[in-house]
C-alpha cells in the first residue's frame, strides 16, 4: 500500500496543480454543523436517498415537496406513529413516487431514528459522536437497523448530510484494489474493516478527512 504523500502527488501530477486539486475536495460538516441540524432534515436526507436508488435524481428531487406533505415535514415521531391506513394511501397520491417497499422504509427509518433520538437527543448528536475511524461500524448498523440502507445507500446518505464518510465507487474500489488493499469489491466485515484500516492510516499521514481521501483515490482512477 503506497503512502498518502504518493496519491496526493500522483493526482498533482494527473491534474496538473495542487491548487486546482482543492477546489476538488469536499468539506465535512463540523461536529458543530451537524448538531445544528434538525431531526426532520436527517429523515427527509435518509428517504431521499432511498428514493434516488435506482432512479435519476432529478426525477426524485422534483417531486419532493410532495414528499414532505406526504410524510408531515419528515417529523420522526410523526411519521413513526402513521398507520397502515394512511401508509396504504400513499400509494394512491401520484405527489410522491408510488415504491411500496420505499415507502415502507419511511416509517421503519423513522423509528429507527426515534432510538436514537432517546439514546442522544438528537440525530445530529448521535451522528456527531460517532467516530470517523469506525465510519464502516456506522454502515453496518445504518444497513442492520434501517431499511433500505444497504450498499452504498448509507454512505451516501452520510455524504449527503455532511458525516465524514469515504464511499466505495468503482473508482475507489479499483483504486483500493490497485493499492494492494482488497483483492475485490469488499462487502465482508472483514474486507471493510480492511479498507476502514487503510484509510485511517491515510487520514493520520495526511491529516485529511476520509471524503477527501476517498475523492483522491477516486482521482488516481479516473478525474
Amino acid at each position: 500500500m503506497k503512502e498518502f504523500d504518493w496519491i496526493y502527488q500522483h493526482v498533482v501530477e494527473r491534474l496538473g496543480s495542487a491548487r486546482e486539486l482543492e477546489d476538488y475536495m469536499p468539506k465535512p460538516a463540523t461536529t458543530r454543523q451537524l448538531r445544528a441540524k434538525d431531526d426532520a432534515f436527517y429523515l427527509s436526507t435518509m428517504c431521499r436517498r432511498v428514493f434516488r436508488a435506482g432512479l435519476k435524481h432529478s426525477v426524485v428531487d422534483n417531486k419532493w415537496p410532495g414528499f414532505e406533505k406526504a410524510f408531515f415535514g419528515f417529523n420522526p415521531r410523526r411519521v413513526a406513529m402513521m398507520s397502515d391506513e394512511e401508509m396504504d394511501s400513499l400509494m394512491g397520491n401520484t405527489d410522491i413516487i408510488r415504491h411500496w417497499n420505499k415507502i415502507k422504509s419511511v416509517r421503519y427509518n423513522a423509528s429507527l431514528m426515534l432510538e436514537m433520538m432517546d439514546e442522544y437527543g438528537s440525530i445530529g448528536n448521535w451522528l456527531a459522536q460517532w467516530p470517523a475511524d469506525d465510519v464502516v461500524g456506522l454502515w453496518a448498523l445504518l444497513k442492520k437497523e434501517g431499511a433500505q440502507l444497504g450498499g452504498n445507500s448509507g454512505p451516501y446518505f452520510l455524504r449527503m448530510v455532511g458525516k465524514d464518510t469515504f464511499v466505495l465507487t468503482e473508482d475507489v474500489v479499483v483504486a483500493l484494489k490497485a493499492q494492494g488493499v482488497v483483492d475485490k469489491k469488499p462487502t465482508s466485515q472483514k474486507d471493510l474493516k480492511l479498507v476502514q484500516s487503510a484509510f485511517n492510516q491515510w487520514a493520520e499521514q495526511s491529516g485529511r478527512p476520509l471524503c477527501q481521501i476517498s475523492r483522491l483515490l477516486a482521482m488516481t482512477v479516473n478525474y
